[in-house]
């Protein structure tokens, strides 16, 4: 059955809408060399988004050419503004983009244990504020947030969890309140890395693969087939509570204590360098036990460069060690992950995996070669500390855009 009229348009318009926001400004022509439309469907579609406010001439195209030039066409930009944020348990990052997704202002601000619930939001919550007014919005369209805990597949709403802060379940209602025309929703943090990363990071080219992630704590996002999975409670990529060797127990349904957690999260990997005797100093803003991964890689390249191994034998040995001790163990729980999904690629996020980059990626995949049958590239994160934060962007942006796109009557 064909499309009726008011279908057509709906589509022509979605078309050229996301053209312009991949390709930038874009002439009548140009839309009509894209799209393959008609000249008349082009004119009429153009003149449609113009007067909804979906789109301007924002200059002319430059071309020599008898007449006028051509003029170009792009979004109104600050037709939408949006907000992500980065929840951890020790405080809150935050980014404020127009509707092309730029950046238009930042803050991050520490929540320390003891600030209580209360505070707590009301700190979050003023930083969300502050950063809007600094990005000159008179108003937020929509807010992504990213937090460390499991998402209700069927409400959309954070879950309960003893391992996270009270403030964390009762800052989306409140940002809520305070911004009652803003559409907020939550996602967790590896889901949010994971589409990063497919959209703007190290999976670019994969419509299958998987991420770890390494840090306080730990857990996988999956994306099969270009769709993120969450499973049937939301907990798909759980990896903490997985039962591996090593542990002195198992897992319990509340607590990931003897589970892979226990080998690979930051507290194990700390202990973990200890017994090997490797010390670092954190940078600014980094865990312990990240410093200790990124100083072990740094000795051990040191070590690899030096003419005389010897000369540094002492601290390089024992980074090796460490590093070759952290690989069996994260290679444990990430042969569990291929063998069941098969994905092809992993990508090690997290702070963890940030701090081993290149290194322990490939230090893993040799590993993993050894132990599965199943070929699978492992590749470091490339968006480093801000794939939340770019997730939350991204899937606030996608909202705010199916809703603005709509067919324009």
């Amino acid at each position: 059955m064909p499309a009726s009229p008011r279908t057509a348009r709906a589509i022509n318009d979605r078309l050229a809408l996301r053209l312009l926001q991949q390709e930038g400004p874009l002439t009548a022509g140009r839309l009509k060399q894209l799209t393959g439309l008609s000249r008349p469907t082009v004119a009429d579609l153009v003149e449609r988004l113009a007067a909804s406010g979906l789109i301007a001439v924002v200059g002319e195209s430059g071309e020599q050419r008898r007449g006028p030039n051509a003029k170009l066409y792009g979004i109104v930009a600050d037709r939408a503004h949006l907000a992500a944020l980065d929840v951890r348990t020790e405080g809150v990052s935050v980014v404020v983009s127009d509707l092309l997704g730029r950046v238009l202002a930042e803050a991050s601000a520490p929540i320390g244990d003891d600030a209580g619930t209360g505070p707590a939001v009301e700190q979050a919550v003023a930083l969300v504020e502050r950063a809007a007014k600094e990005a000159g919005a008179d108003r937020l369209h929509t807010v992504g947030i990213g937090v460390p805990g499991l998402i209700d597949p069927a409400s959309g709403e954070l879950r309960d969890s003893t391992g996270l802060p009270a403030w964390h379940r009762r800052l989306v209602d409140a940002l809520q309140e305070r911004l009652p025309e803003a559409r907020v929703s939550v996602e967790n943090e590896t889901n949010l890395a994971a589409l990063a990363e497919q959209r703007e990071g190290a999976a670019r080219d994969r419509d299958t693969f998987a991420l770890l992630w390494f840090g306080m704590g730990i857990g996988a996002a999956v994306v099969l087939d270009g769709k993120l999975r969450r499973g049937a409670s939301g907990g798909t990529g759980e990896i903490g509570f997985l039962p591996v060797p090593g542990t002195t127990g198992l897992p319990s349904a509340t607590d990931c204590g003897g589970g892979f957690h226990s080998l690979a999260a930051a507290g194990a990997i700390a202990d973990l360098a200890a017994e090997h005797g490797v010390t670092a100093a954190a940078l600014a803003h980094e865990s312990y036990a990240a410093a200790l991964v990124r100083e072990a890689v740094v000795r051990e390249a040191v070590a690899r460069e030096a003419v005389v191994r010897e000369a540094v034998g002492g601290p390089a040995g024992a980074a090796e060690r460490f590093l070759d001790a952290l690989t069996e163990r994260i290679a444990l729980g990430a042969a569990a992950v291929i063998s069941v999904l098969d994905p092809g690629c992993l990508v090690l996020s997290g702070e963890i995996g940030r701090a081993g980059g290149a290194v322990l990626a490939a230090r893993v995949q040799e590993r993993l070669a050894r132990m599965s049958p199943l070929p699978t590239e492992v590749r470091a994160s490339s968006l480093g500390g801000e794939a939340v934060l770019r997730g939350a962007l991204l899937t606030a942006r996608d909202r705010a855009q199916d809703e603005l796109f709509a067919p324009v009557r």
